[in-house]
């Protein structure tokens, strides 16, 4: 596992409302899971999970597991799987090679961290949280001395053909990689005959990857279980934003 104490957590706001912490023991581990089950159901409208209302796969015994809990309520209200690469012995892969051939990123040289199955609460979207989470995330990559980061962003396909490929247009004009960080998707997305249009918003947690300076790796892969398609994002951790590597630094660990 990743050579991080469990038991390290920061606050932050108004009167320390929100703490970041990586879960601990397998009540905190399950307290995930269940959050992301409710809001992957709600949202995709799909029974993903299981009988018990989890969200989980074979990745996450494996990983770590970042959230963010509003202390005024005591939820959970963000999180976000972190598997290292040193951690991949035990799954036999990174998730994102369920569903990309990646060979041309883990190829690189450099310690990787996947980060996978992000969630926020849709009441703290438009808020905090998912700020504080990528100040969490960037704690991680200094203690760990974590080179990159890769991990799938998703786009639902309820928003549309007209939207997908709209939002796929500026991606391939603005936000792709150099030829030799490209991927494959293992199912790739068969696009439809609709008009793109250059205005088009980018969903919230695609956006935040965009922000620290991430790039889209290629065209998207069609996971139809979960009712999304899914892009391959690359983020050098030289460039996540100074902001957030400051701020999580010189904040106190408990």
């Amino acid at each position: 596992m990743m050579n991080i104490n469990s038991n390290l957590a920061v606050k932050y706001g108004k009167k320390n409302r929100f703490t970041t912490v990586i879960a601990k023991d397998p009540k905190e581990i399950e307290k995930c899971l269940s959050f992301r089950y409710e809001i992957f159901s709600n949202e995709i409208g799909t029974n993903i999970g299981s009988d018990v209302r989890l969200n989980k796969d074979r990745f996450d015994d494996y990983s770590r597991h970042l959230m963010v809990i509003d202390q005024s309520t005591r939820q959970v209200v963000a999180t976000t799987r972190l598997l290292v690469d040193t951690d991949i012995v035990h799954t036999g892969c990174f998730y994102s090679e369920t569903e990309f051939e990646i060979s041309r990123i883990i190829n690189m040289s450099g310690k990787f961290l996947e980060i996978g199955r992000t969630c926020v609460h849709p009441a703290y979207r438009s808020g905090i949280a998912l700020t504080i989470l990528w100040q969490g995330i960037a704690r991680i990559v200094s203690l760990s001395k974590i080179d990159y980061l890769i991990g799938c962003a998703s786009i639902p396909l309820s928003t549309g053909d007209q939207y997908i490929n709209s939002l796929m247009h500026v991606l391939r004009n603005k936000h792709y990689s150099e030829d030799e960080q490209r991927v494959r998707p293992l199912i790739p997305l068969k696009y439809s005959s609709t008009p793109v249009s250059e205005d088009v918003i980018m969903p919230t947690l695609l956006k935040s990857y965009i922000r620290q300076g991430a790039v889209i790796c290629g065209e998207p892969y069609l996971d139809a279980e979960f009712g999304v398609v899914d892009v391959f994002v690359l983020l050098d951790c030289n460039k996540i934003t100074s902001r957030y590597r400051h701020h999580s630094i010189t904040r106190t660990w408990a």
